[in-house]
C-alpha cells in the first residue's frame, strides 16, 4: 500500500520537519512499514524538501514536491524544475491537483506537460484526477480515464516511461466533512486499475477527505491513500498503519 501526505501550505518549515521526525520514528518501528507492506511519502513546500529528505530517507519515506515546471531550464522566473527537484532528493511530484486547475488556471495541456516533465526527470508523477460534480461511479470512471489518457499522452508519444501514481480525488469530496462513499471509491478505483493494467509500476490511490477508518472500507479497489488535513496529527497516520495490518494479505499484495 502507498500512503502519502501533502502539506499544501498548512505547515511551516519547522512544523513540517517536526511532523516528519515523529512519523519517521513511527515508521522505523512499525511492522506495516518494516515488512514492506506500506510505502510512505510526504510532499512539503519547496524550500523544505532538502531537510525533509535528510529526515525521511533513512526511514524509507519518499519526499515529493507539490508542483513542477513544464520546462527543465530557461527564462521561467519563479518556477522549480524537475531537474532541480531530483537534484535535491525529491523522487515524486504532485501534478494536476484540482486546486491548481481552479486557482492557477492549469489546463489539461499544462497537466500533460508537467506529467512529461516529471517522467523525463525520473520523478514519479502523482497525477490527481477526479470528477467535479457528484455522479454515478460509471460516469466518474469515464471522466477520470479520459483525464489519465490526456495527462500521459505526450509522455507515451515521446516513449518516456516510469513509475506513476494516479490519485483519485473527486473534486466534490476535497475538503468535505466526509470522503466519497466507499462503494464509489472501490468501483472507480477498480476501473482505474484496469485501465492502467499495462502501465509500468502504476498505482491508484484515493484522496479527498481521506483519513483513519477509511482504508479498510476501500482497500479492495485502491492501492493506498493520499492524505491531507486528517493526517496533520502524526497519530492519525500511525492509526492508518495499524489498519493496514488488519487487511487481508491479498489486498496489500503488489499489483
Amino acid at each position: 500500500m502507498l500512503i502519502g501526505v501533502s502539506f499544501k501550505t498548512w505547515f511551516s518549515h519547522a512544523r513540517t520537519l517536526e511532523w516528519l521526525r515523529t512519523v519517521a520514528a513511527t515508521a522505523c518501528g512499525h511492522a506495516a512499514v518494516t515488512s514492506g507492506t506500506v510505502r510512505l511519502f510526504a510532499m512539503p513546500q519547496f524550500p523544505t524538501i532538502p531537510d525533509a529528505v535528510a529526515i525521511a530517507a533513512p526511514a524509507g519515506i519518499a519526499v515529493g514536491a507539490q508542483d513542477i515546471a513544464e520546462h527543465d531550464d530557461g527564462p521561467w522566473t519563479g518556477e522549480v524544475t524537475g531537474l532541480v527537484l531530483a537534484e535535491v532528493g525529491a523522487t515524486m511530484v504532485e501534478v494536476g491537483h484540482a486546486e491548481r486547475r481552479a486557482h492557477f488556471g492549469e489546463t489539461d495541456a499544462v497537466v500533460a506537460a508537467k506529467t512529461l516533465a516529471a517522467l523525463r526527470n525520473g520523478l514519479t508523477p502523482v497525477l490527481c484526477v477526479g470528477e467535479t460534480e457528484r455522479a454515478e461511479p460509471q460516469h466518474a470512471a469515464d471522466v477520470v480515464r479520459a483525464q489519465v489518457d490526456s495527462a500521459f499522452a505526450p509522455a507515451r508519444a515521446a516513449g518516456v516511461t516510469g513509475a506513476s501514481v494516479v490519485a483519485y480525488e473527486p473534486v466534490w469530496a476535497i475538503g468535505a466533512p466526509e470522503p466519497a462513499p466507499p462503494r464509489h471509491v472501490r468501483e472507480v478505483g477498480s476501473a482505474l486499475r484496469a485501465h492502467l493494467a499495462d502501465a509500468p509500476d502504476a498505482r491508484v490511490i484515493y484522496g479527498g477527505s481521506a483519513g483513519p477508518g477509511l482504508l479498510p472500507r476501500i482497500a479492495g479497489g485502491v492501492d493506498g491513500m493520499f492524505l491531507g488535513r486528517f493526517a496533520h496529527d502524526p497519530a492519525a497516520l500511525a492509526t492508518i498503519l495499524d489498519e493496514v495490518l488488519t487487511l487481508d494479505p491479498g489486498v496489500t499484495e503488489v499489483r
